[in-house]
Parts: C-alpha cells; sequence; structure tokens
C-alpha cells in the first residue's frame, strides 16, 4: 500500500533534502539567492552541485539535464551523463559550474529573428527558485535559456522578471499603506488541466490525430454530452487506474494534485493542483502534461491536450487561478477583517480591475492560437472580449465607493475607506460566471480562456506585467499624496469608474454581447490573427518595456512567432486533410458508391421491375457527394498553394483566417456527410463513436 506522504516529493531535490545535505552555511546562502535573488557564490555552486549528484545516483540518475521551456510552448532537454574519465575507469562527477550554466544548440529553435540561423550558440542558466527533479534515470534542472546575445529564448525568463516586477511595485504600494514587515509579494497560481483519454489504438487509425493532435473529420455520433451524465460521473475503472498511476507519479515530483473528475465530453477529465507560487506551478503544470501523456500510454490510452480536439463537444481549457501572497502570509485579494485591511484588499482588487482594462489586447493575445480559436466561445469556452466578473455584492460595494452613495450591509454607511468601517462581505456571496473570461472567486482571480496545451507561463507574464504597471501608478500618486487616507479612497474611486467598462456580470454566450462590449469600446479580437498585433502595439510594448519583462526586439520576436506558428498549425492541419481525402476518404466513398451501383443494377437485369428505391437513391446520392468531395479537395489545394506562395507572415495569417480555415470547413462539411451515408466497416479509419467511448 503506497504511503502518500512518505512518497511525496521523493523523486525532487526540495528543502528537505537541501536541509539534510547541504552545510548550514551552504544551505543559508542558497536559501538567500532563492529568497532575494542574491548572486550564488561559485563555491556554494559546487557544494550544491555534489550534493544533487549524489542524492540523484543514488535514486538512480545517469544523467543530468538542463530542462527549459523555448518558445514552441512545450519543454526540452539534452542529457549529459554524469560519468568523467578517471584512472582508466570513470567517476560520477557533476561540477558547479554545470550546474550554474549550460550551452545548447539554439538555431532550431524559434527566435522570431532575434538571430540568424547560423548563429547557434544558445545558454541556459539555472533557475534555483524551482526544484530539481528526477524524471526517469535524468537530473532535471529547472532552467532559463537565452541566446547569445542575451535576449531571451524561453517562457521561463520573462516570467521571473514579471515575478520581479510585480512583487517590486506591490511592495511600494504596501509600505505606503503601513504594511513595512512584508518583505515580498509572490503571485500564486492554481492551474486546472483539462485532457481527453481515447484508446491508442484507434488514435493510430487517425492521420489527423498523429499530425494535428485533433480530429479534422467526424460525424457526430447519436449521443455526446446531451445527458450531461458524463460530468463528474462515476470514473470508469481504466481511467481510474491511469489517474491512480498519474496521482502517485505526480506527488513523487512534488505536484500538489488534488482534484480529478469526469468533464463534460464523453472521454474528458480533469485534474486540479493545489496552488503554488507562479514559477514552480509554471514547470508543474508543463511537468504534469508531460506526465499525463506518458502514462496514458502505458495504459494502452493517448491523452489529448488540444483545445478542440472534437468538434460538435467540449473542448479543453486550462482555467488559470491567479492571486496575490505576501511573505507574511497575507493573500493580498481575500477581504480583511479591519477597515485597513479591506481598503489594502479594494486597492489591490481594483489594480487587477485597472490592469485588464488597459491591457485587454494583451491577455487576448496570451491565449492566442489555432487550437484555442475553435474554442473561445463555443459553449466550454468564455468569449474572445475580454471582461470580468466580481458578484453582486463587491460590484455594489464598488459601485458605492465611486457614487459616494451609501452601500447596505447590515446598516448603512458611505464608504470612506480608512475612516468609516467597510462592512465585512463573506466569500462567495454569488453565483458564479462561467462565461467570463476573468472572473473573481472569493479571493483569486480566474482566468477562464487559456487552451488545454498552453504553458501557462505566457498568461501570468501578461498578468503579472499588467499589476506591476497599474500598481507601480498607484505608488507613484500615493508617495506625492498630503492626506493618504484621501488619496487612497480618491484613488480607488477613480480607477473603478475609469475602468469598470471591463465588468459583465451577464451572459458571454449571448449574442448581444459583442455589440454591448463595442459599445463599452472592448475589443473583440476573434483571432489569432486578429489578436497577434497586440505584441507590438506601442502602449503594450512601452508598459511591458518599462516593467523590464521584455525588450522591444523580443517583442517583436514574439509576434513573429505567433504567426508562425499559427501558419504551420493550420497549413498542416490542411495538408492532413487532403492528404486523408486523397489517399483514404475519397476511395473508401467511390469504391462503396460503385458497389452500391452495381448491386442495384445487378437486381434490375436479374428482376426487370424490381428495383431497390434505397439502393437507386443512396447510388446517386454517394456519386454526388464523391464529386463534391473531389471539387472541394481540388479547391482547398489551390487555396493551399496560394498560401504557400504569400511570404508575408501577416498576410498568410489573413489569407488563412479568410480563406483557408472556410475552405477547409466545407470540405469536412461533406466528409462528415459521405460518413454518415457509407457502410461502417468501409470507413477508412475510427469514428467519433469508437474514440469517445472505445474507452470504456
Amino acid at each position: 500500500m503506497t504511503n502518500v506522504p512518505e512518497e511525496f516529493g521523493s523523486l525532487v531535490f526540495d528543502e528537505r533534502v537541501m536541509k539534510a545535505r547541504l552545510s548550514e552555511d551552504v544551505y543559508a546562502s542558497l536559501e538567500r539567492t532563492i529568497r532575494e535573488g542574491k548572486q550564488l557564490d561559485p563555491s556554494v555552486a559546487n557544494a550544491v552541485a555534489a550534493a544533487m549528484r549524489d542524492w540523484a545516483v543514488e535514486k538512480g540518475a545517469t544523467h543530468y539535464t538542463h530542462w527549459f521551456q523555448p518558445l514552441t510552448g512545450i519543454t526540452a532537454e539534452k542529457h549529459d551523463s554524469f560519468i568523467t574519465p578517471a584512472e582508466g575507469g570513470v567517476i560520477m562527477d557533476f561540477s558547479g559550474r554545470e550546474l550554474i550554466r549550460g550551452e545548447t544548440d539554439s538555431s532550431s529553435f524559434p527566435s522570431g529573428g532575434l538571430r540568424a540561423t547560423f548563429e547557434a550558440r544558445g545558454y541556459t542558466a539555472w533557475d534555483p527558485t524551482s526544484y530539481a527533479f528526477i524524471k526517469g534515470k535524468t537530473l532535471c534542472i529547472p532552467t532559463a535559456f537565452c541566446s547569445y546575445g542575451g535576449h531571451a529564448l524561453d517562457k521561463k525568463t520573462p516570467l521571473l522578471r514579471s515575478i520581479e516586477a510585480l512583487n517590486r511595485q506591490a511592495v511600494r504600494v504596501l509600505k505606503l499603506l503601513g504594511s513595512r514587515e512584508v518583505k515580498s509579494v509572490i503571485p500564486c497560481v492554481g492551474a486546472e488541466q483539462e485532457y481527453f483519454l481515447i484508446d491508442r489504438k484507434a488514435y493510430m487509425q487517425r492521420e489527423d490525430l498523429l499530425f494535428a493532435g485533433r480530429t479534422l473529420f467526424g460525424a457526430k455520433p447519436p449521443k455526446t454530452q446531451e445527458l450531461d451524465d458524463h460530468y463528474a460521473g462515476m470514473i470508469k475503472p481504466r481511467v481510474q487506474a491511469f489517474m491512480d498511476d498519474l496521482n502517485l507519479e505526480l506527488w513523487r515530483h512534488g505536484v500538489l494534485a488534488k482534484t480529478e473528475h469526469n468533464e463534460v465530453a464523453p472521454s474528458q477529465h480533469e485534474l486540479a493542483p493545489i496552488y503554488g507560487t507562479a514559477n514552480t506551478e509554471t514547470d508543474h503544470n508543463q511537468l504534469t502534461m508531460e506526465l499525463m501523456q506518458r502514462i496514458a500510454e502505458r495504459h494502452g490510452l493517448m491523452c489529448l491536450l488540444a483545445e478542440k480536439p472534437f468538434a460538435g463537444v467540449n473542448g479543453s481549457g486550462k482555467h488559470n487561478n491567479w492571486s496575490l501572497a505576501t511573505d507574511t502570509g497575507i493573500n493580498l485579494l481575500s477581504p480583511g477583517e479591519t477597515p485597513h485591511d479591506n481598503a489594502q484588499f479594494l486597492l489591490f482588487l481594483v489594480a487587477v480591475i485597472e490592469a485588464a482594462d488597459r491591457y485587454q489586447g494583451l491577455l487576448r493575445v496570451s491565449i492566442a492560437s489555432a487550437g484555442n480559436d475553435h474554442r473561445l466561445g463555443a459553449s466550454e469556452a468564455p468569449p474572445a472580449i475580454v471582461s470580468m466578473f466580481l458578484g453582486d455584492e463587491l460590484t455594489a460595494v464598488l459601485d458605492a465607493i465611486e457614487k459616494d452613495e451609501p452601500y447596505s450591509a447590515g446598516e448603512k454607511t458611505v464608504m470612506k475607506l480608512g475612516v468609516h468601517t467597510l462592512p465585512r462581505f463573506l466569500r462567495d456571496t454569488t453565483d458564479r460566471n462561467r462565461t467570463s473570461p476573468l472572473a473573481f472567486t472569493g479571493n483569486k482571480f480566474e482566468f477562464r480562456m487559456p487552451g488545454a496545451p498552453m504553458s501557462i507561463a505566457g498568461v501570468n507574464t501578461i498578468i503579472n506585467a499588467a499589476v506591476a504597471d497599474v500598481l507601480q501608478s498607484y505608488a507613484d500618486r500615493l508617495e506625492q499624496a498630503a492626506d493618504p487616507e484621501a488619496a487612497l479612497h480618491e484613488l480607488i474611486r477613480e480607477a473603478y469608474a475609469s475602468h469598470k467598462r471591463i465588468i459583465f456580470s451577464g451572459n458571454g454566450y449571448d449574442a448581444s454581447w459583442p455589440a454591448e462590449a463595442e459599445k463599452r469600446g472592448l475589443l473583440n479580437l476573434r483571432t489569432t490573427p486578429d489578436a497577434v498585433p497586440q505584441l507590438i502595439e506601442p502602449g503594450n510594448v512601452a508598459m511591458l518595456t518599462r516593467q523590464k519583462v521584455y525588450t522591444e526586439a523580443e517583442l517583436h520576436a514574439h509576434y513573429e512567432i505567433k504567426l508562425d506558428i499559427y501558419n504551420k498549425t493550420v497549413s498542416i492541419e490542411a495538408a492532413t486533410m487532403n492528404d486523408m481525402v486523397t489517399r483514404q476518404i475519397l476511395p473508401a466513398v467511390s469504391a462503396y458508391a460503385d458497389g452500391v451501383a452495381c448491386t442495384a443494377f445487378h437486381k434490375q437485369a436479374v428482376l426487370p421491375g424490381r428495383k431497390s428505391l434505397y439502393e437507386n437513391r443512396l447510388s446517386e446520392e454517394l456519386a454526388g457527394i464523391t464529386e463534391s468531395i473531389d471539387a472541394k479537395n481540388a479547391a482547398l489545394k489551390a487555396v493551399m498553394e496560394t498560401v504557400r506562395s504569400t511570404e508575408d507572415a501577416a498576410d498568410k495569417a489573413a489569407l488563412i483566417r479568410d480563406r483557408l480555415l472556410p475552405a477547409m470547413a466545407e470540405l469536412r462539411t461533406v466528409c462528415d456527410t459521405a460518413e454518415t451515408l457509407t457502410e461502417k466497416s468501409r470507413w477508412p479509419f475510427p469514428t467519433y463513436a469508437e474514440l469517445l467511448f472505445g474507452v470504456y
């Protein structure tokens, strides 16, 4: 029987291991580096490396790797063994220099023009704030990744910069509010991960799943999620066995996996962890996705992380729960017990409101992808318009402050912060709004827009930077105030009044919302090509460079990379569709149509006057559909050729959005119709019914 407390973190070089294996001086020096960002002494690095090596080797490790997160959105690693020649044999060695810095070929990773292809050198730098861990026989050391010229080529470096920026400005504000004991403020995150599990044998027969990660064809089966019988239903034994193995592996890696359940669609599930710091939880989420896929294969399953792997059923997202915590244990987004605490809470609350309004375009582009475009607004995800839900009571409190009117909560009181008592309001006093992209849920904000396969680094980098920038302006203003209490009240009132357009409590799926959002001046960036220019919008560039989160060159690189990934993703999907139609669907439908036609003709010849109306009708319908498939496949190929010959990335993305995707949709429609008319045994690959219900 598994002893979970003993197993938890057993594959992590965490504080418990460091305290046991490092001297007091070395541990204290390392702690200063982790907590205060102090430069690590080389002698300390050597001591840490030796202890890390000994621990890893005892656990069966033979190699180490600098585990990093390039701009592909997944992780990367290059393994080196610990062996070093010594007197005709080898010893297991690992130096402080090897721990602190590695070098890898960066020429094949996305750089967005930050470097030429022939400029190959890239560096990985140890991130001591995220614990090393063992995966298989390899010691994985979380690292940042940068070019020879110092440009960030990864997702971790900007995230770490944004955490520093937010800490810097939040501490400034807190000191002005009298909280001088606070030394640091840390963004905390919990990422709910949705995913599908399907049978591996069926997966291997689907070219679209192999190449695109999602189905490009598939007629809707008689039943999917209409009866709401899968959501939070009994977990099937095969799935439970997978979840049990996954939990144990995650716990061994220090991941606080907490909640598991069936999601809305057949074969869809969710895993949610307990909160942690933004940097650590970003690493943990990347590891979680990797372990999900690896462990699924052990059970003869495949874990699908695409945002919309199946048309017509629930897609998969990753709800990013975000809050702010002080080193003294205070959640800055939790209502307090005293007027001071509540004034502090409301100040940080309106900072998030203002940040979301000012930088809504950046929030939208942070979750933009070809896959997520299919999911947003499709009844299981918020729409592409960024808005915020606060709940009735909290909105009423802010409305009262804005208007200097009485707020009734047991007693009527005019909201003068720091003078009159802010009525105590309880958490979760209002319903949740699942259509809201950014919802306040009692002591945190839930950002519901990210897609399931996305790294949460980009999302949290933007949230951190945007809130940091707003807090900086607040600190600048409060520092100049002659009357701090009056200034605080006026600051909250003005910020809410100026940015409350972002607050929307209604149904985000309602057809009237886009028109209402347009009246409010909110952005409606429906697709990735619409959203990507936000990365180089002058106001956004100014904010991100002001907070030292990105350089202008890095932002232009991200702009190029986002477009390039979008263009390549959809182009691969189109090429896959063309191949499946040409080599699988057309031959299958044509052969079946010919067989039906021959059968009908044969019956007419043998039994004159005895025609089968069904066979004649089906033969004619299949012949027409075959011609339609062929014509629409040819039309798709023509658009693909136009896309290929278009050089400018932005023009290519617009062409894909406006012409290629519609051509793909038209081809899919006729192919899915053909599936419903073709004898089941003749269809060339597993259907939705087999994929969605095959695990059971």
